[in-house]
């Protein structure tokens, strides 16, 4: 994993500025589902709730997709890298959810975590040249350009729902509950 010698905000502060307050948002959505996936084996990172066939595993290759997407392809206009571009995407749409049982624990976090640091140092190369405000490299279907903003809005409201999965299927594993990780 990437290190930089800048502090990771571990929620956003209680009357922080607009950058500080979606960076700190993000970053205590990443910190929970870390927690949540936290000290499981390839069985724990495997289980299901009920009828659903989302797992701790597929969560973590599915938000390591959703950060590359979002960050280097999105905004900053890099191509897919591996293991995405590799991917039929139109014959397997849901390959990152159904290959992560597949992968070890090891292999998940390790995916999801560098996938982290690339999308941090690509905010910060972004924050640093035109701020919040400017617009991605990438264009929607209906021609609209997000700014890097709504993007992060998205990162956000993705790992937001995806944490509420967490919750269940960990709760489900061994009884792991809580709103925030220990400090």
């Amino acid at each position: 994993m990437t290190e930089t010698d800048e502090p990771v905000l571990q929620e956003p502060p209680v009357a922080g500025d607009e950058v500080e307050t979606l960076l700190g948002a993000l970053e205590r959505q990443r910190r929970t589902l870390a927690w949540k996936c936290s000290g499981l084996d390839a069985a724990g990172l495997r289980t299901t709730v009920g009828a659903s066939q989302v797992t701790l595993g597929g969560l973590l290759k599915h938000l390591a997709l959703v950060e590359d997407d979002m960050v280097s392809q999105k905004l900053l206009g890099r191509p897919a890298a591996e293991p995405w571009s590799g991917v039929d995407w139109d014959s397997d749409p849901d390959w990152e959810w159904r290959t992560a049982a597949d992968d070890t624990p090891e292999e998940l976090l390790e995916l999801w975590q560098n996938a982290v640091a690339r999308s941090r140092a690509g905010i910060r190369q972004a924050l640093s040249r035109a701020g919040l405000g400017q617009p991605a490299a990438y264009t929607n279907s209906r021609g609209e350009t997000p700014s890097l903003r709504r993007l992060l809005i998205d990162l956000v409201e993705e790992y937001a729902r995806h944490v509420g999965h967490a919750d269940m299927i960990r709760e489900s594993v061994d009884g792991l509950v809580g709103e925030d990780p220990p400090r």
